[in-house]
């Protein structure tokens, strides 16, 4: 079972991108490694193998530009994407996101040409999420009026398409209640180490059952 994360700076996790010998950061330091370790080192007779090619950066359609050598060609069993933070950022700051509608229209694309390639192919499309700390708290409200409708469109396509839907925004506005925000993202978007604990165990609870070919 090939599993393939997709997305922007979250996913990408520092990983290294031209230094393919070393296999002990090809995974970065994120929420794809610690999936990574745990359902590779709690089931090796299942040889799970897992690809980490989130970009750091990216919006929707700089996924779609790469999507041939850095997705369909490593014809993955399972493609786990979390993108769209950028597409708020970049709309906020200088108006070249991608918002609702064309959102949509992209994830179908890469969806479709996924499907195209291998009709069996499983996904799991994440929820993006913001919380108020440093520069974001200044603008929380331009960036949920942008990130809510991405969220919206993550989770229609998911429905569209039969896809795992991973809620994440509700679950990290709840942990921020309690803990603090800053606890989880350390600039509102990029989640700390605990928060990058919290995407993978939220992760592995709704989609492990993917990665071992087991019904859910």
């Amino acid at each position: 079972m090939k599993v393939l994360f997709q997305g922007d700076s979250i996913t990408d996790g520092g990983r290294i991108k031209d230094n393919t010998w070393d296999l002990n950061h090809q995974m970065g330091h994120g929420y794809a490694s610690i999936i990574n370790s745990y359902l590779g080192a709690k089931y090796p007779e299942k040889k799970p193998e897992f690809i980490n090619r989130g970009i750091s950066g990216n919006r929707i359609s700089d996924l779609y530009g790469r999507w041939i050598e850095d997705t369909l060609l490593h014809k993955p069993d399972v493609i786990s994407i979390l993108i769209g933070i950028n597409d708020a950022y970049f709309t906020i700051n200088s108006e070249c996101g991608s918002e609702y509608e064309r959102f949509k229209k992209i994830y179908r694309l890469l969806i479709e040409e996924a499907k195209e390639q291998n009709p069996n192919v499983k996904f799991v499309l994440m929820e993006p999420f913001v919380l108020p700390v440093g520069e974001v708290l200044k603008a929380y409200d331009k960036y949920l009026k942008q990130i809510t409708p991405l969220q919206k469109a993550t989770k229609e396509i998911a429905e569209e398409y039969g896809a795992i839907f991973l809620p994440l925004q509700e679950k990290f506005s709840e942990l921020a209640e309690k803990y603090g925000a800053s606890y989880w993202m350390w600039d509102g978007i990029h989640p700390t180490v605990s928060g990058h604990q919290i995407i993978a165990d939220e992760w592995l609870l709704k989609c492990s059952s993917l990665v071992l070919n087991e019904e859910k």
